[in-house]
């Protein structure tokens, strides 16, 4: 049986290292954990042959990449908000989040909508929590994205989405709009940062399907 969108999670240093078939049940080894060293392989027998050599031995053999650590507490403040989308298909159905990386808890949980894209989705889920805070005259809680396109957009104040809108997404490109002339109509204070993925693993809010 082959791991979440076929690959494998070997965990080193966690709660219980071993070799996992899914994000999901990766994370439940790392999360909270001190240090805690994971990576992703394609195969099976690349997992194992990682695991038995051990993580320093791989992090040198590992073709540049590097062993991710769950040390992202030491730079992301409590309380903060992760948010992130999830597609199936390109287009295809699309649904987003906001998360509390600490807790786990889902601030907000929409979709899954028809004919959306990923960048869509990241787009909508950080304007829906900036929108949020502003309602909650929170001017301060930080804001993480893992998407590069999501922060250029909100940047520009304007949605460069190739996404053809029809009957069947009619409702995405309504929220779209609306996003787009929220941006456009308000002023906020929240830090918006981008999710250093590469030194802190998935963002907590993604939706585990790797």
């Amino acid at each position: 049986m082959s791991g979440s969108g076929g690959k494998y999670y070997v965990v080193w240093e966690g709660y219980d290292p071993g070799i996992y078939n899914s994000w999901a049940e990766c994370q439940l080894q790392i999360k909270g954990y001190p240090n805690a060293k994971y990576k992703s392989f394609k195969t099976r027998t690349e997992a194992e042959e990682a695991f038995s050599g051990g993580v320093s031995t791989k992090a040198r053999s590992s073709q540049g990449s590097r062993i991710l650590t769950a040390d992202w507490k030491t730079k992301v403040p409590t309380g903060s908000i992760t948010v992130d989308a999830a597609c199936e298909g390109n287009p295809g159905l699309m649904e987003y989040r906001a998360v509390d990386p600490y807790t786990g808890k889902v601030l907000f949980h929409q979709g899954p909508f028809r004919n959306g894209t990923n960048n869509v989705g990241e787009f909508l889920a950080l304007v829906h929590a900036l929108a949020m805070l502003k309602k909650a005259g929170d001017g301060k809680t930080a804001i993480y994205t893992d998407s590069r396109t999501a922060l250029s957009w909100l940047r520009n104040k304007k949605a460069k989405t190739t996404l053809q809108f029809d009957h069947s997404n009619r409702e995405l490109q309504d929220l779209l709009r609306r996003a787009v002339l929220w941006v456009n109509e308000n002023q906020f204070s929240n830090p918006v940062i981008k999710w250093d993925t590469e030194n802190w693993g998935e963002i907590p809010a993604d939706f585990g399907r790797k």
